[in-house]
């Protein structure tokens, strides 16, 4: 089959690799209908996640058809549409019985890896480094999707493949942004507007907000933030975002503050960039934190920073004394898609939610590499490319 390979930093291409096949009794392969892009994918091809192999089939978010089920598999059979979590669970253990499934014992079969990074393994991620399971990704014409009963979820009757494609990955790390943090009446700022954060203003508002404030410099993605998200917008290139959010919130800042931007983030402050990026691409720290930083310091007093955006290790400069003094909590982690994603399937049917306005590019498989050059770039106001592998390239 056709997939596509990391094969260095920012070097990607279309190999031909074997088709994937039943490991294990609880496995499904998928035909894979549409695969995306996303924000996170980046850190890999930056360079900026180790454990990358030359050959790895990246991609996480995805949805497809069911063509074959292993012999242990009860709730699926042959030719259900399905949208997968891009988190792997088993199910049985501790963090998955408590729906904490990102936090999964035993899906991630290099667990030692995690240990000496993180101290305690994590569960496993489609076509995201060795590090998290090193598990074959989305961008292909098949994959083995592991616990197959757990990370499968049948499309309803009339909710479409592009509709659906979301619901994998982005539509829930975005809910769970909101639903770690947001309370009715709450005013809600979120650092990022790409495809998380957009679907963090939207769920911003399902959870209840009275206001949602959307942080970002680039002008298509805040028009999208404000006409489909009713979003009140802040330009980060044009103004000072502490201030504007005083200014904006009668000086007593937001109740809740989103990072949904992570690792590879840009700040307004041009020196204080420069000395993360510097650092960054010296190895002298896996993280860029400005967003942290600022989402901090812009917090209200007693507030919650929730924390969604990828980060890999340690970062610096941490207001660890402006964090305890305000009494902020913090909430973040890795989105439990398996708890969240039938009632965001739920809500796509019902019409309460649809989250197909970010796919602004579907290309082919064949156009890999060009679809992540340009989403990197953030040409052409590309929000969200997704490969469709039946496509031909042009």
């Amino acid at each position: 089959m056709k997939a596509l390979c990391w094969n260095g930093t920012r070097n990607l291409s279309i190999e031909r690799v074997k088709d994937p096949v039943i490991l294990n009794p609880k496995d499904a392969i998928i035909r894979v209908a549409l695969s995306s892009v996303c924000g996170s994918d980046l850190h890999l091809v930056n360079g900026y996640i180790p454990t990358m192999k030359a050959g790895d089939i990246i991609g996480h978010e995805f949805n497809g058809e069911v063509v074959e089920v292993g012999p242990e598999v009860k709730k699926l059979k042959k030719g259900d549409r399905v949208v997968v979590g891009s988190v792997i669970g088993c199910g049985e253990c501790y963090y998955c019985q408590h729906d904490e499934w990102s936090l999964c014992d035993n899906s991630n079969p290099h667990a030692e890896m995690q240990e000496k990074m993180f101290g305690y393994p994590t569960a496993a991620i489609y076509g995201y480094s060795h590090l998290f399971g090193g598990y074959a990704g989305s961008h292909a014409e098949y994959i083995r999707v592991a616990y197959a009963d757990n990370g499968c979820f049948k499309i309803p009757d009339g909710v479409t493949w592009e509709q659906s494609i979301f619901a994998s990955d982005a539509l829930p790390t975005g809910y769970m942004a909101a639903d770690m943090a947001v309370k009715p009446g709450d005013i809600v700022a979120v650092w990022g507007c790409g495809g998380v954060g957009q679907m963090a203003i939207r769920s911003a508002w399902l959870k209840g907000a009275s206001r949602v404030i959307a942080i970002d410099r680039f002008d298509y993605r805040l028009a999208q933030a404000k006409s489909q998200g009713k979003a009140e917008i802040i330009n980060y290139a044009a103004v000072n975002v502490l201030e504007e959010l005083k200014a904006l919130t009668g000086g007593r800042g937001p109740d809740v503050c989103i990072d949904a931007v992570g690792m590879e983030a840009r700040s307004g402050n041009k020196l204080e960039h420069a000395y993360d990026k510097i650092k960054q691409d010296l190895r002298m720290q896996p993280d860029r934190p400005s967003v942290l930083r600022q989402a901090i310091l812009a917090c209200r007093k007693g507030g919650t920073l929730s924390v969604v955006g990828v980060y890999s290790s340690f970062v610096d400069k941490f207001p660890m004394g402006i964090l305890m003094n305000k009494a902020l909590t913090v909430r973040s982690g890795q989105m439990h898609a398996q708890k969240y994603i039938p009632h965001l399937l739920d809500l796509i049917q019902e019409g309460k939610l649809d989250p197909s306005y970010i796919l602004t590019h579907k290309w082919s498989l064949d156009d890999g590499p060009e679809g992540y050059s340009m989403f990197n770039d953030k040409a052409d106001n590309c929000m969200r490319v997704v490969f469709d592998p039946s496509l031909s390239s042009y």
